[in-house]
Order: structure tokens, then C-alpha cells, then sequence
């Protein structure tokens, strides 16, 4: 863009010399000049910070990792890889009959808890035993019905379900392996389906043209030379550089050399994004148009066309 507005002035000098024929001294070539870095170094300014540019911006997802409740071996894996499932579709199971033996010697414990109960009963009333006995009767009834919800319980969870709308991806599980109830051991990755939206990284120059609702255009380096239109849906409130954690380390100067960028959320409304399969994470560059000086927004838009042409060439390694 620079030298694209160079040469249009500087073709627009020779025009006016030529057509008004104005003699080339030492006046008019400097003057000629001087304008020119005026000229275009304030239109560069203006653009600039009115219309702020993002070179990194990116779509974000979230995943679950699939954390069995309990320790078992797997025995079916019903998901597919990249097949979209609803909310409450089987991922996969896990063998049952341990769980289930469980609940048949806790339900053998309880029937005779239970008649044990009723014994105690009828030997208070007989005032054969103390009150006591009676309450450790009943106490461990309680307890054993306790047991039974908490078998019943990993009894269900036997069985993975969806927590939402997604799929799962990269699927490595397979019947035979052991699902183990740790944190660091997830059986598989779950992708949720939810709105896609782009967050581009902006510098906090222009903080104060960072408006919700702005016009805003995204380019892709996957869809080399193509245009989306966009709004600004949220500027996040929040800078990760500034943020503290507690620990015994002080902070210090050093630390904050990186002032950080601000996070924006913008939602391409282009329907056209639609005709494009495009992959979940990808990167591109933005740029938001705010309603000052918004003639000069037309920098900005042949800029960022330019950008979006450039995605094309890359090395070949």
C-alpha cells in the first residue's frame, strides 16, 4: 500500500508539471516531495489507528477430555471419529459385571442388615437389648443403602455418553484397553459444536477504536484472496500479561517488556463462509473499521486484500 500510494501521487506530480508545465527548481521538487511525506504519512497515521489491523487472528474451541468415573476395561467403542453425535449418544462402554457382582453382594448384605434391623426391634421391645444395638442396626442399614446408590452410581457410569453436541477426533480408543479415572489418562478428545468465532490480537494504540459491533472483515491464509465480513461481537476485558497468581514470586520490572495485545471476538456474518470446509483453529488476519474517518477505511480495505492475495505464496518446504 505504501508504494502503491507513492507511485499515485508521485503519477499525479507528473501530471500536474506536465499539464501546468511548472519548471523543476529547486523549490518546487522539494515542495513537490514534501507533500507527498506529509501527505501519505498522515493517511498511513489515520488508517492506522482508526482502523486497526491484526496479523494473528485465530478460531478458538473447547474440548472435554473423556475421563472415565471409573477404572474398567474397555469392551465397546461405539463413536465414530469426526461423526457428529447429539447430547447423551454412547462414546463408550466399559464392562459391567464387575460393577454389577458388587451390587449383588450389597444387596445380599442389606436384606440381612435389614432383618437384622427388624430382630432388634422386636428385642427392644422386649427390652432383651439395649437401644444401642438397635441404632448400630439401623445405622448399618444406612450405611449399606449408601453403598448400594454409590455401586449404582459407577454402574452408570460404566457408560460414556456426549456431554453436549460434537464429536469426537483423533480416536485412538479401542476395545481391550484398561479407561482408568485419572485426570492425565482422558480416554479421548471431545470437540463440542458451538458458534465459530475469531478472535484477532489487536495493539492497544488503538484500544479506543475497538468497538463492539464494528465493522470487520477477516482473510484466511487456508482461502487464499477471499473476504468475510464480520462484526465485533466482544473486546475481551482482560490482557493475560497483567495477570497475577498466587505464589512467593514477586513481579518485576523485567517482566512486563511484552505489553500484551487486546483479545477481540468477531463473528464472520458472510454466508459464504459456508461454501468453505474449513477446519476448527484456523488463522488468518483481520481488520476493524470504526466510524472515524471512515473514507480512509478504503486503505485499510485494499491493504488487507492484499494480504489475503499474498496468502497464496508461501515456501514449498
Amino acid at each position: 500500500m505504501d508504494f502503491l500510494l507513492i507511485f499515485t501521487y508521485v503519477a499525479i506530480c507528473v501530471f500536474i508539471f506536465k499539464v501546468f508545465k511548472i519548471p523543476l527548481t529547486k523549490w518546487t521538487v522539494p515542495t513537490a516531495a514534501l507533500g507527498g511525506i506529509v501527505l501519505i504519512g498522515t493517511l498511513l497515521m489515520l488508517m492506522n489507528y482508526n482502523h486497526p489491523f491484526s496479523e494473528v487472528v485465530r478460531q478458538y474451541y473447547a474440548t472435554t477430555p473423556m475421563i472415565a468415573e471409573v477404572r474398567g476395561r474397555v469392551i465397546e467403542v461405539t463413536v465414530q471419529p469426526n461423526t457428529p453425535v447429539k447430547k447423551g449418544d454412547v462414546l463408550f462402554r466399559i464392562d459391567p459385571k464387575p460393577f454389577e457382582d458388587d451390587i449383588r453382594g450389597i444387596e445380599g448384605d442389606l436384606v440381612a442388615a435389614r432383618k437384622d434391623l427388624e430382630r432388634s426391634q422386636t428385642l427392644v421391645s422386649k427390652q432383651a437389648i439395649s437401644e444401642r444395638t438397635l441404632d448400630q442396626a439401623r445405622a448399618k442399614v444406612e450405611e449399606l443403602k449408601a453403598k448400594l446408590d454409590d455401586a449404582r452410581f459407577k454402574l452408570e457410569q460404566t457408560v460414556v455418553t456426549a456431554p453436549s453436541a460434537g464429536f469426537v477426533t483423533q480416536l485412538v480408543l479401542r476395545p481391550g484397553m484398561m479407561a482408568q479415572p485419572l485426570a492425565y489418562s482422558p480416554a479421548m478428545s471431545f470437540v463440542h459444536q458451538e458458534e465459530r468465532l475469531f478472535y484477532g490480537w489487536f495493539r492497544q494504540n488503538s484500544l479506543l477504536r475497538l468497538e463492539k459491533g464494528s465493522d470487520a472483515e477477516v482473510t484466511l491464509d487456508g482461502i487464499p484472496g477471499v473476504i468475510f465480513k464480520g462484526k465485533v461481537v466482544e473486546v475481551l476485558p482482560v490482557i493475560s500479561e497483567g495477570q497475577l497468581k498466587p505464589g512467593d514470586t514477586l513481579i518485576r520490572f523485567d517482566q512486563q517488556q511484552n505489553p500484551g495485545r487486546v483479545p477481540v471476538a468477531i463473528r464472520i456474518t458472510d454466508p459464504a463462509l459456508a461454501d468453505y470446509d474449513i477446519p476448527m483453529g484456523v488463522f488468518g488476519q483481520a481488520a476493524i473499521y470504526s466510524h472515524h474517518f471512515h473514507h480512509i477505511a478504503v486503505l485499510r480495505k485494499v491493504l488487507l486484500r492484499m494480504a489475503a492475495w499474498m496468502n497464496y505464496v508461501f515456501p514449498l518446504h
